[in-house]
């Protein structure tokens, strides 16, 4: 049976990464579209990314992150239990955009932040419905020029911000597989554990089966984290916290 993964992660470091993460796939998605709904989707998922990384220094967190996980690799090299291709493949991966981000010149969002026509729309989509086509002719006739070349200009505000989506994916994979899952129970719904004081704990992740009735809320800290599976009976009942022992698989990501 197919199972549904919740994580929360429990630094704003990662917290930040899973939204940018959370933004880049909507983008992906809606640059595939054809539609003029899709693309102005698209250009509203741009700027809530270069809106994100605005408000810290992405790059240097990253750039931290993907040191760490490189020395973590690195001392992995001479052991016998480790793929050392796959191994290597990931190193080299993580090395290469750790130098893109290093170099002076790699601005993420610069040119997005830069481009008249986007800072226009921006500007006019703080309004409800402010992004209509008498509020924005520009807008309303780009958005009925070719599809071809609507993709195009996609593609190069996308460049602008790709790296990040790079090293974004690198981080979260090696923290999301650094953990060995466990079988727990909630019981009466509840569960509690205390974190090793001598680890990191960046990411909790809980996996239930996808006919599961109930559904994890998480909340931690430094020290210790709490799961209450909760029960919604319909969207104008509120959640409770279920009475039944809740089996489930628990992920704690210390890497």
């Amino acid at each position: 049976m197919s199972k549904i993964t919740y994580e929360q992660p429990l630094n704003e470091r990662i917290r930040i990464f899973l939204r940018l993460e959370h933004l880049f796939r909507f983008a992906s998605y809606h640059m595939s579209g054809t539609t003029e709904w899709d693309h102005r989707l698209a250009i509203v998922d741009f700027l809530n990314i270069v809106d994100l990384i605005s408000r810290s220094d992405i790059k240097m967190d990253l750039i931290k992150e993907l040191e760490k996980h490189a020395g973590t690799l690195e001392a992995l090299k001479h052991n016998r239990n480790v793929d050392t291709d796959k191994l290597s493949d990931i190193l080299e991966n993580i090395l290469r955009v750790t130098s893109i981000l290093r170099d002076s010149s790699c601005q993420p969002g610069q040119a997005i932040r830069q481009d008249e026509f986007l800072s226009t729309i921006k500007q006019r989509s703080i309004m409800p419905g402010g992004s209509c086509n008498f509020d924005l002719p520009n807008y309303h006739f780009w958005l009925n020029t070719p599809h071809e070349e609507r993709v195009r200009d996609l593609q190069k505000w996308y460049k602008d911000l790709d790296i990040l989506f790079e090293g974004v994916k690198l981080t979260l994979t090696m923290v999301r597989n650094s953990s060995t899952p466990v079988r727990e129970i909630a019981t009466s719904g509840f569960f509690q554990k205390p974190i090793d004081s001598g680890l990191s704990c960046q990411l909790i992740r809980i996996r239930l089966p996808s006919d599961s009735n109930y559904y994890p809320e998480i909340s931690g800290g430094k020290h210790r984290f709490t799961v209450r599976f909760m029960e919604q009976s319909s969207s104008i009942s509120r959640p409770v916290q279920t009475n039944e022992n809740v089996e489930f698989e628990l992920h704690c990501c210390f890497l």
